[in-house]
């Protein structure tokens, strides 16, 4: 990949993602909108209001536009990006671009029926060295945006996660209580398996997730001896998997 950074770091630094979208066109990590559209339209319908976190150079918004989707406003941190897919998108009604922080979003409570994210969240773990111990900086950080997330959502809202993060380890960021969702787990890809999490707000976590939740507050459990990994710890291996 041409933009490959040096270090797994740079995916947190703003300065790569403005000169990265200097120069790239389009990529989409973890494949394109058709890949788990099937999933999707299960959760979305096509009148919702949509937010998009950590929208990138991604097709997914158009993608979703032409399906039928209207009302997406789409969110990066990056200027550069937001600037370039409002001039991509220009066409499109009822579709905005603002440029926000995931953990800090200036809309009412309460606005969305949908928020969707696809590897943002993996971009902000790119320097965990084990899953089964999340450092304080990354809990910290992804807990602000789930919290912002469950916020925005509307009554019986649907929080959607796309990732490459199997349910061993994501479940445990998205299985709180406090968050007032449950958690439904689907897969797709092919040779390497990627998931979708669609977490409904106002519905409880199943007995299983709830028991997730139980053990890490219990702190029962230690971690295993062995290198377990999110499926890649350098750089060139982490792309290779989320590059579908």
């Amino acid at each position: 990949m041409d933009y490959l950074p040096e270090e797994n770091s740079r995916y947190k630094d703003l300065d790569y993602w403005d000169e990265r979208y200097k120069a790239e066109q389009s990529y989409d990590w973890l494949g394109s909108f058709s890949k788990f559209q099937h999933i999707l339209e299960k959760h979305i319908l096509k009148e919702d209001s949509i937010l998009i976190l950590g929208c990138g150079n991604s097709s997914m918004s158009g993608d979703m536009y032409s399906a039928g989707y209207h009302c997406i406003t789409n969110i990066d941190y990056s200027s550069v990006c937001i600037g370039a897919m409002t001039d991509r998108y220009s066409d499109c009604v009822g579709m905005t671009w603002h440029q926000m922080d995931v953990r800090h979003l200036s809309f009412p409570d309460a606005s969305f029926d949908v928020i969707i994210e696809k590897a943002t969240l993996d971009a902000i773990m790119v320097e965990e060295k084990t899953p089964w111990e999340v450092s304080p900086q990354a809990d910290g950080f992804i807990h602000q945006a789930l919290t912002e997330v469950r916020r925005c959502l509307k009554p019986g809202g649907r929080f959607i996660s796309v990732t490459f993060a199997s349910p061993l380890f994501r479940k445990r960021l998205y299985a709180r209580t406090e968050y007032n969702w449950s958690i439904q787990k689907y897969g797709y890809g092919e040779g390497f398996e990627y998931f979708v999490y669609v977490m409904t707000k106002g519905e409880a976590l199943s007995p299983e997730d709830a028991a997730v939740e139980k053990r890490l507050l219990e702190d029962t459990k230690s971690p295993p001896t062995t290198n377990a990994t999110m499926q890649s710890e350098d750089e060139e291996t982490f792309l290779f998997n989320i590059g579908f």
